[in-house]
């Protein structure tokens, strides 16, 4: 191997972390065939306990398709504010142990322990300790792995799962990766399984030896780098820190929707949704955008500019009703089967914009406020009345 093999990198993975958070949180569900996720007609699974996972349940699923394997599973509506909190937790442990940290979601990263190795132990003692306190503070499990690189510690970390450890390095290399499936490798995916498959190439051992023709076959102009992936070549480094270069919130719809009200009302609640995300991040955005995909499944994107950059609800919701309301003259009661909201052009809050005047002051007051509530209680518990279709009722 390359001169990396110098590197200690980990990857460390929550093991089925919303559900793992939601058992602690509620010890009743611990060991039943838990779901979290939408449960509408078209809802996926966002995690599965490994007590539903038994029958053949798993994230990414359709709701439907999941609940036909295991009718007996119990479903929970995701918390989004709840795993954050954790995650800070978790992401808060790993800081103890070195600064090069690469988050890749709420619930698994990349550490760079190179150069923490004197003063902390090798990458092993260090995984095992952060395993250790994962558990003792928070009562969650993680798997980690260990490697002189990502790709392969991404590996590691998959192969000893649940609330394992397991290393790859020069020593096993070979023994570990050439058994593997082709389809554990990155940039294999469902479309270009049977096309690797039919040029024979059925495991990573396969790629590493196959020809240059054969690599041709199974992955065009990329089949120089997947010989590499195969062979465990990965010189990337651990990116701490790294930006977010846009937040978006989206939903499917159990039965499309035509009425401009409700359409207006879901966009309401979708940047409702990625603005809270927005402040979380204690970031602003410059531009907002809207993706809206018809029953015939063609999806168009409209956006455009905020100025000043903002993180304020009210300014985003009314910049996506404006792209939206001009999308509708152009498409009158055309059935919607998914809407979304994003924002991007993303920059870091800073201190002199606390100072600055808010547009609009009050709605920068409401957010906080609503921020605060959420995250004692649970996203679910307010509810903007601005997210109602009109005519409402908004009580006596």
């Amino acid at each position: 191997m390359r001169h990396s093999d110098a590197r200690g990198i980990l990857h460390v993975d929550m093991d089925a972390f919303y559900a793992s958070v939601e058992e602690q949180d509620r010890p009743q569900l611990k060991g039943t065939p838990l779901i979290v996720g939408g449960t509408g007609g078209r809802g996926v699974v966002a995690a599965a306990s490994y007590a539903v996972r038994r029958f053949g349940v798993h994230s990414a699923m359709p709701m439907r398709e999941a609940l036909r394997l295991c009718p007996q599973a119990i479903v929970v509506q995701p918390r989004m504010a709840r795993y954050k909190e954790v995650s800070d937790q978790v992401f808060a442990i790993f800081h103890e142990f070195t600064p090069l940290v690469e988050g890749l979601s709420l619930d698994e990263a990349f550490l760079d322990v190179t150069a923490s190795q004197r003063l902390k132990g090798g990458p092993e003692v260090i995984g095992a300790e952060i395993r250790r306190r994962i558990t003792q503070q928070l009562g969650l499990t993680a798997s980690v792995g260990i490697a002189p690189n990502k790709l392969l510690a991404k590996i590691a970390s998959d192969l000893n799962k649940p609330d394992g450890m397991c290393r790859i390095d020069a020593a096993n290399l070979r023994e570990v990766l050439d058994p593997l499936p082709i389809h554990k490798l990155f940039g294999v995916g469902r479309k270009t399984l049977p096309t690797v498959l039919a040029a024979g190439i059925r495991t990573f051992g396969d790629a590493r030896l196959a020809s240059d023709e054969a690599l041709w076959c199974a992955f065009g102009k990329q089949g120089t780098a997947m010989r590499d992936r195969a062979s465990g070549l990965d010189e990337r480094p651990v990116e701490p820190d790294r930006e977010e270069k846009s937040i978006s919130a989206e939903e499917t719809f159990d039965i499309d929707i035509r009425a401009a009200g409700e359409l207006k009302a879901q966009l309401r609640h979708l940047a409702d949704r990625t603005t809270s995300r927005l402040r979380a991040h204690k970031l602003l955005a410059g531009t907002v955008s809207i993706k809206v995909r018809r029953g015939d499944f063609t999806t168009y994107t409209r956006q455009r500019s905020l100025e000043p950059a903002t993180q304020d609800t009210d300014t985003v919701s009314a910049a996506a009703e404006g792209l939206l309301s001009a999308w509708l003259a152009s498409q009158p009661a055309c059935a919607v089967r998914l809407l979304g909201v994003g924002v991007s052009d993303l920059q870091s809050v800073r201190q002199t914009d606390l100072f600055a005047a808010p547009l609009p002051h009050h709605g920068s007051r409401l957010d906080s406020a609503v921020d605060g509530i959420r995250d004692r209680f649970g996203a679910a518990l307010l509810t903007r009345a601005s997210r109602l279709p009109r005519g409402t009722p908004q009580g006596n």
